[in-house]
């Protein structure tokens, strides 16, 4: 799997360069430290995926999210790993507006996790897509806030399985972290699917899709 980096960061931007090295199924194509390189760099020789800063020169804000818009079109078959200093639904919300397939969105806390990353890399390259659990968790909770969403009409059990759905898990992995049994987590995924008023469709992709659309809608996720 052939990476990008991109990262102002020098400390942070020496440690995923010296963890995509380590990793003998992960080649280092190239390292920026901003924005305009980024784009040179994968327009020069285009990976597999980009592992980018969310804030970087020049201006600081939202340049990796704009790089994913930009990939979007331009390298659609190219995973983007956007990590984030701070818990912000709201540029959560702007990752995923134009669709969840090939985008993650991580904590930059999860870099310690040598695991998780390369798992969410691996992930984006094959198509899928990752929100970390923290997101999550705020997403839903500014729903909830909202009072009368579509989210006020699930119960405790179907917001927790939701946020596994959104995470990316499968229905098995959904059961084992709420201790519930298989079938009782399609039960609920059933239930979740009927009041949000989604497609009951069995493709998983589909499923995560959805569920990260929709907690992604900007109107009650504001950070």
């Amino acid at each position: 799997m052939r990476v990008v980096i991109a990262e102002d960061g020098v400390l942070l931007r020496e440690g995923l360069t010296l963890l995509v090295q380590a990793r003998p199924e992960l080649e280092l194509v190239a390292v920026c430290e901003d924005l305009p390189t980024l784009l040179d760099a994968v327009a020069a020789d285009p990976p597999d995926v980009v592992l980018t800063d969310i804030r970087m020169p020049p201006t600081g804000t939202d340049e990796g999210l704009r790089a994913a818009r930009r990939f979007r079109s331009s390298h659609p078959d190219l995973g983007v790993v956007v990590l984030s200093q701070y818990v912000e639904p709201d540029y959560a919300s702007q990752l995923f507006e134009d669709g969840s397939r090939r985008r993650a969105y991580l904590l930059k806390e999860r870099v310690s996790d040598v695991e998780q990353v390369v798992a969410a890399m691996r992930e984006v390259a094959a198509g899928g897509s990752v929100v970390d659990p923290r997101v999550v968790e705020e997403l839903v909770a500014a729903r909830r806030r909202g009072g009368d969403g579509p989210l006020s009409r699930l119960t405790e059990r179907e917001l927790a399985v939701l946020a596994g759905i959104a995470q990316g898990r499968n229905n098995a992995a959904i059961a084992e972290a709420l201790v519930l049994t298989v079938r009782a987590v399609e039960k609920h995924i059933n239930a979740i699917f009927a009041k949000l008023g989604l497609a009951a469709d069995p493709g998983s992709h589909h499923r995560v899709r959805a569920a990260l659309l929709f907690l992604a809608e900007s109107s009650g996720a504001g950070g």
